[in-house]
C-alpha cells in the first residue's frame, strides 16, 4: 500500500509549502506530485513538531466571535483555521478532534498542555491521512519538540 502524501512527505499534518516559514528540518517544496503544494520535511519528527508548532501560535490569533475565550482556544476554533471549510468538513473534523480530547467542540483546551497537544496532532494525523502510522516515540518527540524549541 503507497503511504498517504502527508506521510511521505513526513508532513502528517499537510502543512502547505511557504517559502518564509523555515521549519526545522523543511527540505522544500514536496516532490514527484501532480500540483506540489505542501512541504517535505527530513523527518516525521520535524513534521510533527511543525503541526504541534503550528497549533501553538493560532493561540494568539483572533478567534470566532462568541466561541471560547479571546484567541484560537477551542478544538471548533483550531480546526476552522487548521482545515478551512472551503476545503473541509470542518465540523466533523472538529468533533473527531473534540472526541479524542474528550471535550464539545465549543470548549476551552489548553494546547500548551503536553497531552492535549499530542491527542490534537494524533487526531490531526489521522484525519489528514486516513491512520497514524507512527510509533509513540516519534509522536512524542515531535511533540516535545513543538513545546521546547
Amino acid at each position: 500500500m503507497i503511504p498517504s502524501r502527508g506521510i511521505r512527505n513526513n508532513n502528517p499534518g499537510n502543512i502547505e509549502f511557504n517559502p518564509r516559514n523555515r521549519w526545522q528540518g523543511q527540505l522544500g517544496l514536496e516532490v514527484d506530485a501532480a500540483k506540489p503544494r505542501f512541504a517535505r520535511f527530513d523527518q516525521a519528527e520535524n513534521g510533527i513538531r511543525a503541526l504541534g508548532k503550528l497549533l501553538l501560535n493560532y493561540r494568539g490569533k483572533d478567534g470566532m466571535p462568541g466561541v471560547g475565550r479571546p484567541g484560537i482556544d477551542t478544538p471548533l476554533e483550531f480546526i476552522s483555521r487548521w482545515a478551512p471549510s472551503n476545503e473541509n468538513d470542518t465540523q466533523s473534523y472538529a468533533q473527531a478532534i473534540a472526541k479524542r480530547l474528550g471535550v464539545g467542540i465549543r470548549d476551552c483546551i489548553d494546547i500548551t498542555k503536553q497531552k492535549v497537544l499530542r491527542e490534537a496532532v494524533v487526531g490531526i494525523i489521522v484525519h489528514e491521512n486516513g491512520s497514524n502510522p507512527y510509533d509513540a516515540k516519534v509522536i512524542d518527540e515531535g511533540v516535545r519538540r513543538a513545546l521546547s524549541s
